[in-house]
């Protein structure tokens, strides 16, 4: 059973006069914050108080890159090529290092967003660019993914280190893949439910695949969705739900 277990969400989602979440609730909760680089969502003064904020209170901040899709907000795929998709990820961890060094603070992790998160578990070029990106930036900078996806794959050819997460509110269908947002069951909003699930990942190494059977997993972060209805008291009762079983909310970086 591990005693301590990361939290991240999904942050600075909002674009100008629009917020998608409760960024300085959520940031009370978690201990790790994918902050959005302006492609499929945000922009600069979202992100410098989305940083600011995630200063004040010692979580994290990671690179939360995706597609050129704002009209989409990431969520559709794109087939970019992958050179020009290693140039886009660069684009947007300079950018967010920068505003978070104004900050006080500084990238310290790198996950994709949406479509792309998806597309590299299976999509080898895809998978590529994004290792390829974080190995020019820093070396020594982790990525956030699916376990036994082709991001990791490449990640373990170019030395990068890979930490394994899981989505407590989300449907995963039988294969270990998130089942897709139209999908019933796909998108979890019962704070208790999301708690429980997230007990049993981080104390039996197990969830529930949407057509019951029980998948395998070991994460090493537990990511909780910012734009999720009711994000707030969900973040809240599985932070709480995890203490009163002896479980720690702890960065990973």
């Amino acid at each position: 059973m591990a005693t301590t277990i990361d939290l991240n969400c999904d942050l600075g989602e909002g674009f100008g006069a629009w917020r998608v979440a409760d960024d300085e609730a959520l940031l009370d909760t978690v201990t790790a914050a994918n902050i959005a680089c302006g492609f499929h969502a945000g922009d600069p003064r979202t992100m410098r108080r989305a940083c600011e904020a995630a200063v004040r209170r010692g979580v994290s901040i990671g690179a939360h890159v995706g597609y050129r899709d704002l009209a989409g907000f990431g969520r559709r795929f794109l087939d970019v090529d992958p050179d020009e998709l290693v140039d886009d990820l660069l684009y947007q961890l300079g950018a967010l290092d920068a505003i978070a060094g104004t900050a006080g603070g500084e990238v310290r992790y790198v996950k994709a967003h949406g479509a792309l998160y998806n597309a590299i578990a299976t999509h080898d070029g895809h998978a590529w660019a994004v290792v390829e990106a974080v190995w020019r930036y820093d070396p020594q900078m982790p990525v956030l993914g699916q376990p036994g996806s082709r991001l990791f794959a490449h990640a373990r050819e170019a030395g990068l280190v890979a930490v394994p997460e899981a989505f407590p509110d989300r449907g995963y269908l039988p294969d270990g893949l998130l089942a897709p947002r139209q999908h019933p069951g796909a998108v979890l909003t019962d704070p208790a439910e999301v708690a429980h699930r997230c007990v049993r990942l981080v104390t039996e190494g197990r969830i529930e695949a949407v057509d019951g059977s029980a998948l395998e997993l070991r994460p090493g972060s537990l990511c909780l969705h910012g734009d999720t209805p009711g994000a707030v008291a969900i973040a809240t009762a599985v932070r709480s739900a995890l203490v009163l079983a002896g479980v720690q909310p702890r960065s990973f970086v």
